[in-house]
């Protein structure tokens, strides 16, 4: 039995649930979410919370009410408050530009990157060097955030290239001459 998923979602007031069948539909102050998941977990919403439960008892049912639960408070949580992730773009005439829907990257190749920005993705660039991805969906925030550091991660010797805020990167030594 997973002790996440034994632990009630408390919904706030503003807040609107909705399920039907596989189906938890999420409305809040941000937006809205729906997601339908698998049958091996069963979704009830009752007295201002969302209770998932395993539908039987095979070892499959009993991983996935976990997962939906964690999914699901996930939703409750990004139409509330929202997701946000934080990177740092680092190195000589390394930048960033948002052209409408577009962030444009110059990550030191012959070319630019355009990075076309998905629906319901708000990306912000601050000084050309910081760039802030923000959205309802954990998980799309999470993606986007991946594929625009996914161009050039930050390399260990110069430490130059594309990074989360906060991130560490070991910086490794170069070659020494004799």
């Amino acid at each position: 039995m997973s002790r996440i998923g034994k632990q009630p979602i408390p919904v706030p007031e503003k807040v609107k649930v909705d399920i039907s069948g596989q189906t938890v539909t999420v409305e809040g102050p941000k937006g809205n979410l729906s997601k339908t998941f698998n049958n091996a977990a069963t979704v009830v919403f009752e007295d201002g919370e969302i209770k998932v439960s395993p539908s039987d008892s095979t070892r499959f049912a009993n991983a996935m009410y976990g997962t939906a639960r964690s999914i699901i408070a996930g939703m409750v949580i990004g139409v509330t408050e929202g997701f946000a992730k934080d990177l740092e773009i680092s190195g000589v005439g390394f930048k960033a530009v948002l052209k409408g829907s577009t962030l444009d990257l110059a990550l030191g190749y012959s070319h630019p990157i355009l990075y076309p920005v998905p629906d319901g993705i708000k990306v912000t660039v601050t000084d050309q060097t910081k760039v802030k991805v923000e959205g309802v969906d954990k998980q799309l925030v999470g993606e986007v955030a991946a594929n625009i550091r996914s161009y050039y991660p930050c390399e260990p010797y110069k430490g130059k290239g594309v990074k989360y805020a906060g991130e560490r990167v070991r910086r490794k030594e170069g070659k020494t001459v004799a």
